[in-house]
């Protein structure tokens, strides 16, 4: 019997001479989704995809925006229905699309939304779809924040649009009343924009949502060996992207790596997610750690067998959104 053959009679993902099955631990739609997400021979699809040279701009911006186009069609796909006006503005250098859902839960309150996609990819449309997901999600005001992304806008342009739309929220709502989520390398601009916003003097918000947080720009973690090609989303590391968003500075930095800040008395009580087969698994692993030696308020959200950023539109998936709307609630409640 031919090593293919095995592979595709055995669902998975071919490590080496390993097959990692598709586990019978899940729900039946997020295994469909794993299978879907492995070719024949057990190579996962996006395996296939190699991010160019932190040195080749012209090809980043052509990949950037054949992703662009995908990650906004994949958000409309499984995006939830209801009445939400959004508007389109300027924030400093920042574009911020912000939706406002017809019937609020809280009056008063915005949610900061930072889209994920390797600091280079997630704009646009896409941006603009998440924001109005997550304001019929929490029934609250969303910003999407556009960050400015490189080849064109390298480290520090999106973290400064962050502060600045940040700035703009807690003067109109006041801290208290906002709170900042992101995924993937949003959950790293939502982590820096703290960290830079306490450096600055100013409030803390109300709340920190990270999911499957990219915080850790040198991969030292654990994972980054363990879950590598076993995470059918993020099979490769991201070491490219980084270095090119990073523009020659520090990977270690707090403002780059947040993971590897000091916390302090007065950071916001935060909510982190990620699943056993997430690349970036250890960064929440271990910021959940240093947060709660520091004494800080935060829980730690782990899904069975899920890649970075989730199954996408699984009952796993919609378990965590529920999740995630109980904490935001509660943050702004009290």
């Amino acid at each position: 019997m031919s090593k293919s053959r095995n592979a595709a009679e055995q669902p998975g993902v071919k490590v080496g001479e390993r097959i990692i099955p598709v586990p019978a631990s899940i729900s039946p739609e997020a295994q469909e989704r794993l299978r879907a997400a492995v070719g024949p021979d057990g190579t996962p699809l996006n395996a296939l995809y190699a991010m160019p040279s932190a040195n080749d701009p012209e090809a980043w911006r052509r990949m950037k925006h054949a992703a662009d186009s995908h990650y906004a069609a994949a958000i409309r796909d499984r995006g939830q229905s209801g009445a939400v006006e959004v508007e389109t503005t300027q924030i400093g250098c920042a574009t911020v699309h912000i939706a406002t859902p017809s019937e609020e839960a809280f009056d008063n309150c915005v949610y900061l939304d930072l889209h994920g996609g390797a600091f280079v990819f997630g704009s646009g449309e896409a941006c603009r779809e998440s924001a109005r997901s997550q304001a019929i999600a929490h029934g609250i005001c969303c910003y999407g924040i556009d960050y400015r992304t490189p080849p064109d806008h390298p480290f520090p342009a999106a973290l400064d649009d962050c502060l600045a739309v940040y700035e703009s929220a807690i003067a109109r709502y006041g801290a208290h009343r906002v709170v900042i989520g992101g995924r993937s390398a949003g959950g790293n601009l939502a982590l820096a924009t703290v960290l830079r916003a306490h450096d600055e003097g100013k409030a803390m918000p109300a709340g920190l949502v990270l999911l499957s947080p990219e915080i850790d720009l040198t991969e030292s973690g654990d994972s980054f060996n363990v879950n590598s090609t076993v995470d059918v989303v993020l099979p490769n590391p991201l070491m490219p992207a980084n270095l090119l968003y990073a523009h020659g500075a520090d990977l270690a930095h707090p403002y780059l790596s947040p993971l590897f800040a000091e916390f302090f008395d007065g950071f916001p009580t935060t909510f982190i997610q990620s699943g056993t087969r997430d690349l970036f698994l250890s960064n929440a692993v271990r910021l959940h750690r240093s947060l709660r030696r520091s004494g800080i308020s935060a829980d730690l959200h782990v899904f069975e067998a899920m890649p970075h950023g989730g199954f996408g539109g699984t009952p796993e998936d919609a378990e965590l959104l529920d999740e995630v709307v109980r904490f935001v609630r509660h943050s702004l409640r009290r």
